[in-house]
């Protein structure tokens, strides 16, 4: 039923965020910094520095919004999937590759209505410490060199999303919060296209009976492997997206008007190697994310929660 598959998609979508939040922190913050500019050189250099400047809550920075619009943004996604699947199918036959993709292009499509303001807050939040550890850093490096003494360093700044959504509002309108929407359905469709065929088949690979579902930890897998597979391949468009909806940058950090700007000016200053930044951050987010979303939407914890409701009497 439907209202099973919303459940279940949002109880996947707690659990997996929960799991794997600080891996997306660095993620975003590795994505983000730019030749000159390097405050991280890895995922356990970013996570051990974010650590000792922020404690141990600073890797969750951002993990609120992510937590509250998750529920929605993978049961949109999943529960999509699965309406596209069926109307695209002939009398209950077997899917087509090219139908399984266009089912994953429909489930992306549908998400981006709240996935793109729930990345632009929570980009603003993860990458406020390492905006501020810069400032921090320079401050220090023009104490130093000065002769003269410096004035105090100002206080730092810790935005909240609500701060940010009433900024963007009253400055921009809705509009605001969905900056960075042509890159967002530029990484999310591709990747549902990519990822539901994949896991599709993968599971199918463990089902010894096609009316019988796969083994729990058969839907695991498939789920880390579509995911991760998935994740990989549109990370250049993930970095691009990153790049996009920041809207504070460090001290000689270039700005983009758009996806053609930013693209052209990644390639030229920072090499082609670029796109790949956080990838395997993004791997080691997605694959356990998807893999927790796969086996809890497809073992029905929702359904078992439905049943467990008083019955009406008749």
């Amino acid at each position: 039923s439907l209202p099973a598959k919303l459940i279940n998609g949002g109880i996947a979508g707690l659990i997996g965020v929960t799991c794997v939040f600080p891996i997306d922190l660095a993620k975003t913050r590795l994505q983000n910094q730019q030749n000159g500019q390097r405050m991280y050189t890895s995922l356990s250099d970013c996570l051990i520095k974010t650590i000792r400047s922020e404690g141990y809550f600073g890797m969750y920075r951002g993990a609120a919004v992510n937590l509250t619009l998750v529920t929605p943004e993978k049961a949109i996604k999943l529960a999509a999937n699965d309406f596209f699947r069926h109307h695209l199918s002939k009398d209950g036959k077997k899917l087509t590759l090219l139908r399984e993709m266009l089912a994953g292009c429909g489930a992306g499509t549908c998400q981006v209505i709240v996935t793109t303001p729930m990345e632009m807050l929570k980009i603003q939040l993860q990458d406020a410490g390492r905006i501020e550890a810069q400032r921090k850093l320079m401050a220090a490096q023009a104490q130093i060199s000065s002769s003269s003494s410096s004035p105090e360093p100002a206080a730092e700044r810790r935005p909240t999303a609500t701060q940010i959504t009433r900024e963007l509002l009253r400055s921009k309108g809705i509009a605001g919060l969905y900056k960075g929407l042509g890159a967002t359905l530029l990484r999310d469709v591709p990747f549902s296209i990519v990822y539901f065929p994949l896991f599709a088949n993968l599971n199918k690979l463990g089902q010894k009976d096609p009316n019988v579902k796969a083994p729990f930890y058969v839907s695991f897998l498939s789920g880390c492997v579509a995911g991760s597979t998935a994740a990989v391949a549109v990370n250049p468009c993930d970095v691009i997206k990153t790049r996009l909806q920041s809207l504070q940058r460090g001290v000689n950090e270039d700005t983009y008007s758009g996806i053609l700007d930013c693209t052209k000016k990644i390639w030229q200053r920072e090499g082609p190697t670029a796109f790949f930044k956080g990838a395997y951050c993004r791997a080691l987010v997605i694959a356990p994310l998807f893999g927790i979303a796969q086996v809890v939407y497809f073992v029905g914890i929702a359904e078992f929660l439905l049943d467990m409701l008083p019955k009406r009497r008749a």
